[in-house]
Protein backbone atom coordinates (compact mmCIF):
# COMPACT_ATOMS: atom_id res chain seq x y z
CA UNK A 1 0.00 0.00 0.00
CA UNK A 2 1.12 3.08 -0.91
CA UNK A 3 1.44 5.68 2.15
CA UNK A 4 3.01 9.76 2.00
CA UNK A 5 2.88 11.04 5.54
CA UNK A 6 3.75 14.52 6.34
CA UNK A 7 4.09 15.49 10.11
CA UNK A 8 5.83 18.15 11.88
CA UNK A 9 3.39 20.90 11.10
CA UNK A 10 2.64 23.38 14.19
CA UNK A 11 2.34 26.93 15.46
CA UNK A 12 5.15 29.34 14.97
CA UNK A 13 5.70 32.80 15.14
CA UNK A 14 6.94 35.34 12.53
CA UNK A 15 10.12 34.80 11.41
CA UNK A 16 10.61 31.10 13.21
CA UNK A 17 11.11 27.44 11.50
CA UNK A 18 9.94 24.38 11.59
CA UNK A 19 10.97 21.36 9.61
CA UNK A 20 8.54 19.46 8.10
CA UNK A 21 8.74 15.45 7.17
CA UNK A 22 7.45 13.32 4.63
CA UNK A 23 7.88 9.60 5.00
CA UNK A 24 7.14 7.23 1.89
CA UNK A 25 6.63 3.49 1.67
CA UNK A 26 5.27 1.23 -0.50
CA UNK A 27 7.07 2.42 -3.90
CA UNK A 28 10.10 2.50 -5.08
CA UNK A 29 11.33 5.42 -3.86
CA UNK A 30 14.45 6.29 -5.83
CA UNK A 31 12.09 6.04 -8.99
CA UNK A 32 10.17 8.92 -7.97
CA UNK A 33 10.04 12.95 -7.29
CA UNK A 34 8.53 14.12 -4.09
CA UNK A 35 6.64 17.06 -4.30
CA UNK A 36 5.11 19.85 -2.00
CA UNK A 37 2.27 21.46 -1.95
CA UNK A 38 0.32 23.95 0.43
CA UNK A 39 -3.51 25.06 0.69
CA UNK A 40 -4.55 27.98 3.03
CA UNK A 41 -8.37 28.22 3.31
CA UNK A 42 -10.27 30.21 0.31
CA UNK A 43 -7.55 29.68 -1.87
CA UNK A 44 -6.10 27.24 -4.67
CA UNK A 45 -3.51 24.90 -3.91
CA UNK A 46 0.11 25.60 -4.68
CA UNK A 47 3.35 23.54 -5.65
CA UNK A 48 6.47 25.07 -4.44
CA UNK A 49 8.72 22.90 -4.18
CA UNK A 50 10.32 19.30 -4.99
CA UNK A 51 13.11 16.71 -5.22
CA UNK A 52 13.94 14.14 -7.32
CA UNK A 53 14.96 11.09 -5.10
CA UNK A 54 17.55 9.96 -8.47
CA UNK A 55 19.75 12.76 -8.01
CA UNK A 56 18.20 15.04 -5.18
CA UNK A 57 18.08 17.66 -8.06
CA UNK A 58 15.71 20.39 -6.26
CA UNK A 59 13.05 23.45 -7.75
CA UNK A 60 11.26 25.95 -5.43
CA UNK A 61 8.73 28.28 -6.49
CA UNK A 62 10.16 32.07 -6.15
CA UNK A 63 7.42 32.02 -2.66
CA UNK A 64 9.70 29.84 -1.09
CA UNK A 65 12.95 30.56 -2.65
CA UNK A 66 15.73 31.40 -0.05
CA UNK A 67 13.84 30.58 2.90
CA UNK A 68 12.81 26.54 2.05
CA UNK A 69 15.14 23.94 1.94
CA UNK A 70 14.65 20.22 0.88
CA UNK A 71 16.72 17.26 1.45
CA UNK A 72 15.98 13.74 1.68
CA UNK A 73 17.09 10.34 3.23
CA UNK A 74 17.13 7.52 1.02
CA UNK A 75 17.77 4.88 3.81
CA UNK A 76 14.98 6.37 5.57
CA UNK A 77 12.84 7.08 2.34
CA UNK A 78 11.81 10.40 3.90
CA UNK A 79 12.24 13.39 2.57
CA UNK A 80 12.48 16.76 4.59
CA UNK A 81 11.34 20.33 4.07
CA UNK A 82 13.23 23.03 6.17
CA UNK A 83 11.31 26.27 6.83
CA UNK A 84 12.70 29.22 7.75
CA UNK A 85 12.24 32.77 8.00
CA UNK A 86 8.21 32.18 8.20
CA UNK A 87 5.64 34.43 7.08
CA UNK A 88 2.19 34.75 7.77
CA UNK A 89 1.15 33.83 4.63
CA UNK A 90 3.12 30.51 4.84
CA UNK A 91 -0.09 29.30 6.98
CA UNK A 92 -1.85 26.85 5.27
CA UNK A 93 -2.48 22.74 5.08
CA UNK A 94 1.12 21.28 3.71
CA UNK A 95 0.70 18.44 1.30
CA UNK A 96 3.55 16.02 -0.17
CA UNK A 97 2.92 13.75 -2.84
CA UNK A 98 5.08 11.85 -5.00
CA UNK A 99 5.92 11.86 -8.94
CA UNK A 100 6.96 8.70 -11.18
CA UNK A 101 10.27 9.71 -13.44
CA UNK A 102 11.51 7.81 -15.96
CA UNK A 103 14.56 6.24 -15.89
CA UNK A 104 17.14 8.43 -17.00
CA UNK A 105 14.61 11.41 -17.76
CA UNK A 106 16.79 14.68 -17.25
CA UNK A 107 13.64 16.98 -16.71
CA UNK A 108 13.49 18.42 -13.42
CA UNK A 109 10.88 17.59 -10.89
CA UNK A 110 7.46 19.93 -11.65
CA UNK A 111 5.17 21.54 -9.19
CA UNK A 112 1.94 21.19 -10.66
CA UNK A 113 -0.45 18.90 -9.16
CA UNK A 114 -1.19 17.04 -12.00
CA UNK A 115 2.49 15.41 -12.10
CA UNK A 116 2.13 13.62 -9.18
CA UNK A 117 0.52 10.13 -8.67
CA UNK A 118 0.55 10.05 -4.85
CA UNK A 119 -0.64 12.10 -2.30
CA UNK A 120 -0.53 11.82 1.52
CA UNK A 121 -2.68 13.80 3.77
CA UNK A 122 -1.49 17.07 5.26
CA UNK A 123 -0.20 18.88 8.17
CA UNK A 124 -1.57 22.00 9.65
CA UNK A 125 1.63 25.18 9.68
CA UNK A 126 0.50 27.86 11.28
CA UNK A 127 2.53 31.28 11.08
CA UNK A 128 1.40 33.81 14.16
CA UNK A 129 2.67 37.75 13.19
Amino acid sequence: EVQLQASGGGLVQTGGSLRLSCAASGFSFDDYAIGWFRQAPGKEREGFSCISSDDESTVYADSVTGRFTLSSDIAKHTVYLQMDSLKPEDTATYYCAAAYIAYGDPTPCGIEAYQYDYWGHGTQVTVSS
